[in-house]
């Protein structure tokens, strides 16, 4: 025997860009302790202090880089660019460091602004 009911739609409509527009939360209401989750990502990175450590990872990995800019795109000899490499990780550690802590602090200072405003 045939379908006579229609089948039920999706519960989500595309636009004539091809995006989907869900329609969101359609549940339970959420709990005051399940709401206030605490705050992952971008946000939590940019409010920890720098450190050292995360300052010799960056450079490390900019050295690397720079290590196979130096042997790929301009033809030098692999000792050489080793030592170059090594001067620019010694080079980028401090420079890293000062830099995040600049910015921590200007962050840091720009939201005590904020608070008192």
């Amino acid at each position: 025997m045939a379908q006579t009911k229609k089948k039920r739609r999706s519960k989500h409509r595309g636009t004539p860009a091809g995006t989907i527009e869900s329609r969101g939360r359609t549940g339970r209401k959420l709990k005051d302790d399940e709401r206030s989750k605490p705050k992952t990502g971008r946000a939590t990175r940019y409010d920890k202090p720098p450190t050292w450590r995360s300052a010799i990872t960056r450079a490390g990995i900019a050295a690397g880089i720079f290590l196979v800019a130096v042997v790929g795109l301009f033809r030098q000899a692999v000792p050489g660019a080793i030592s170059i490499s090594l001067f620019m990780f010694l080079l980028y550690i401090p420079l890293g460091f000062y830099t995040d802590q600049f910015l921590y602090k200007r962050r840091k200072r720009q939201k005590a602004e904020a608070a008192n405003k």
